[in-house]
C-alpha cells in the first residue's frame, strides 16, 4: 500500500477501533459509506436505501445534527426567512429509510482497505464510497485573511452560526456606514448566490439604514445573471451599490480584520462589515483521499465515480464533472444518478442513462425572483449542457411574483427529497 496516494489517518497513531464487529467481519449485505449530509450525500443515502429496499447497508457521516441549507440562507439575511426554517434533521433518514446515521467527522480514508475513519477512532467498511463533503477555502485566496478570521469578516457560505453572525453585523451596522463584500473567483458554490447576498443586504439597509452604502470588490468582469442583478439594483436600491470589477482593481484586494479595512488595488476604506468569500475547492477529505486534481475531485458524469478510484462516487459542489454549475438542485440531481449506479453495481439493479437538470433562482428585492437553468446529459467526457433558459430583463411583477413562488415549492419538495 503506498501511505502518500491511498491513505490519511488524522487520528493518532494506533490501533484503530472499529464500529462494530460484524460489519469488519463481513455482513452479507454490501456497504455503502456517505460522507456528508447536505443535498447531495443525503439524497444519495436515501435513493440507496430506499430504492435497494434494505438490501444495501447505507451509513452517512455528517457531523452536525442539524442541517442549515446554503440555498436560501441569503433569504435568512433579508429577513424573508427565519433560520429555524433552513434547519433540517437526519431523523427521518433514519428511522423510516435505515439509514445508519453517524455524527462525527470522516478524517481519514484507505482506498486500499476500502475503509473510513472517524475522528471519534472508529473505522467504517465500505464496497462503495460517496462523497459529498461540499467546499472548503483556499489558503491564502484572500491576502489578510483566513479562517481564524471568519468572526471578524464572516464568509457565510457555510450556513449556519455564519449565517447568524453576518446578519447579527448588518443590522448592527452605523447609520450611514459600509458594508462590503469580497466576491470569488470562478469556479465556486453557487454562481448567483453573492449577487443575491448583495441584494438581501440592500433589502435589509434600505429599510434600516437607508444612507448605508455596499462596496462589491470582484475579481471576474462578469457574473451569473449580470444582467438582472444590475437591472434589479437600479430599480431597488439606486446608489446604494457600487460593484467594482477586475477593470478598477477588484481582482487586486487584501484585507485586514482587526481594523476593519478593505484594500481595492491599493485604496484602503474602512468599513464596518465585511463578507470574504474566498476561492474554493473541494470539501478536505477529498484532497485526503487522494482524488482530486488540486482543488476539485473529477468524475465520470454517467456514474459520478471518481475519475481515480472506480469506487468512490463524488457529488455536488465538490466533482469536477463539466457544464452543470455547483448548485444544491445539481447535487440532488448527481446524487440520484449515482444512487442508481451504486444500487445497480451491488445489486444488479437496471441502469438507465444518465440524465441531470439545475434551476437556480434568486431574489433580488419583495417577490422579485428570478432563474437561470438548463438539462444535461453524461458523455464520456463530462457532463454536458444539453439546453438551458433565463429569466428576461424588464418582466413584469406578476411574472417576476411567480418565479420566486416556484422557488418557494421547489425548496419544499428539494428539502423533502433530501431529508424524507
Amino acid at each position: 500500500m503506498t501511505m502518500k496516494r491511498r491513505t490519511f489517518l488524522g487520528a493518532a497513531a494506533g490501533t484503530v477501533a472499529t464500529l462494530s464487529a460484524p460489519m469488519v467481519l463481513g455482513a452479507a449485505k454490501p456497504r455503502v459509506v456517505v460522507i456528508g449530509g447536505g443535498a447531495g450525500g443525503a439524497t444519495a443515502a436515501r435513493y440507496i436505501a430506499k430504492g435497494s429496499k434494505g438490501a444495501i447497508d447505507v451509513t452517512l457521516v455528517e457531523p452536525s445534527r442539524t442541517y442549515y441549507t446554503c440555498f436560501f440562507s441569503n433569504l435568512y439575511l433579508g429577513g424573508f426567512r427565519e433560520l429555524s426554517s433552513i434547519a433540517h434533521s437526519y431523523g427521518t433518514l433514519a428511522s423510516q429509510y435505515g439509514v445508519n446515521v453517524v455524527h462525527d467527522w470522516a478524517v481519514g480514508i484507505d482506498r486500499d482497505a476500502k475503509t473510513v475513519t472517524l475522528a471519534g477512532g472508529a473505522a467504517l467498511p465500505y464496497d462503495r464510497l460517496v462523497l459529498s463533503p461540499g467546499i472548503d477555502f483556499v489558503d491564502g485566496a484572500v491576502e489578510g485573511w483566513d479562517v481564524t478570521a471568519q468572526n471578524k469578516m464572516p464568509h457565510a457560505y457555510k450556513a449556519g452560526s455564519q449565517s447568524e453572525l453576518l446578519k447579527a453585523q448588518i443590522e448592527a451596522m452605523p447609520e450611514g456606514g459600509t458594508f462590503a463584500m469580497v466576491a470569488p473567483p470562478n469556479p465556486y458554490r453557487c454562481p448567483p448566490g453573492p449577487y443575491e447576498r448583495v441584494s438581501m443586504v440592500a433589502h435589509v439597509l434600505k429599510e434600516r439604514n437607508p444612507t448605508a452604502k455596499i462596496i462589491v470588490a470582484d475579481p471576474k468582469p462578469k457574473f451569473s445573471k449580470m444582467a438582472l442583478f444590475q437591472e434589479g439594483w437600479g430599480n431597488h436600491y439606486d446608489g446604494m451599490i457600487d460593484w467594482i470589477g477586475p477593470d478598477f482593481g477588484g481582482n487586486s484586494v487584501s484585507v485586514d480584520p482587526d481594523a476593519m479595512m478593505l484594500s481595492i488595488d491599493g485604496e484602503d476604506t474602512k468599513v464596518d462589515v465585511c463578507n470574504v468569500i474566498p476561492a474554493m475547492k473541494a470539501g478536505r477529505i477529498c484532497e485526503m483521499a487522494g482524488i482530486t486534481d488540486g482543488n476539485w475531485a473529477p468524475v465520470d458524469g454517467r456514474t459520478m465515480q471518481s475519475r481515480m478510484d472506480e469506487n468512490i462516487h463524488v457529488l455536488g459542489d465538490a466533482c469536477a464533472q463539466g457544464d452543470m454549475p455547483k448548485s444544491g438542485f445539481s447535487a440532488n440531481s448527481q446524487a440520484k444518478v449515482a444512487a442508481m449506479a451504486i444500487r445497480s453495481a451491488l445489486t444488479d439493479s437496471k441502469m438507465f442513462p444518465a440524465k441531470f437538470s439545475n434551476t437556480c433562482w434568486s431574489l433580488i428585492g419583495t417577490n422579485d425572483g428570478v432563474k437561470v437553468g438548463a438539462t444535461y446529459e453524461a458523455t464520456e467526457e463530462k457532463i454536458a449542457k444539453v439546453d438551458g433558459f433565463i429569466s428576461k430583463t424588464g418582466e413584469d411583477a406578476e411574472l417576476r411574483q411567480a418565479t420566486f413562488e416556484e422557488s418557494v415549492g421547489w425548496y419544499a419538495g428539494i428539502t423533502s427529497d433530501m431529508f424524507g
